[in-house]
């Protein structure tokens, strides 16, 4: 199986890259960020109109974007649109048991709240943040360093963000 993913942001990607093999043994992926959600949402119909004429039925599609302020079932029914106009299936509007080919995804608030689902991992990285800490831990670190170093220590199972689990299940999903 092989698994394409549609990112807003290099920080995402480096996300990606060192959380995915951890829930995804035996799978191969590629990441493709684009220049912020925008970017992403606009360019995104005419993406998968180009997979939809020659995905192999071994490949999924996972766009995962951060809601951000956006209402996130107005979002989510955005992408899902933006797909079925595409002629691909996504898991949510599949029915039963029928295949599908696309997942869509949204990291609520942003991605960089996975990061304090996991705040062992975040403490690993940075030992003077509290294991208690609080949402101000943001200012000053470069999200593209915080990613790559924080996903490192993650670990898929033991995060709390909602959101995250959410897409951990998703993936799992693409193994059914």
């Amino acid at each position: 199986m092989h698994v394409e993913f549609l990112v807003e942001e290099p920080s995402a990607e480096a996300t990606l890259l060192n959380i995915v093999p951890k829930m995804l043994q035996d799978v191969t992926f590629r990441i493709h960020p684009f220049q912020g959600k925008q970017d992403l949402l606009n360019k995104l119909l005419p993406r998968l109109k180009g997979y939809r004429n020659w995905l192999p039925e071994d490949w999924k599609i996972v766009v995962l974007v951060d809601a951000d302020d956006e209402d996130c079932k107005e979002l989510k029914v955005k992408l899902e649109e933006k797909a079925e106009t595409a002629g691909l299936m996504t898991k949510s509007r599949r029915t039963g048991e029928s295949y599908f080919q696309v997942l869509n995804r949204l990291a609520i608030e942003e991605l960089e709240a996975w990061f304090f689902g996991d705040v062992d991992a975040l403490h690993a990285v940075y030992p003077r943040v509290s294991l208690n800490l609080g949402k101000n831990f943001r200012a000053g670190f470069s999200k593209i360093s915080v990613a790559r170093d924080v996903s490192v220590n993650m670990v898929p199972e033991r995060n709390r963000s909602k959101s995250f689990q959410v897409f951990h299940e998703g993936l799992l999903s693409l193994l059914e």
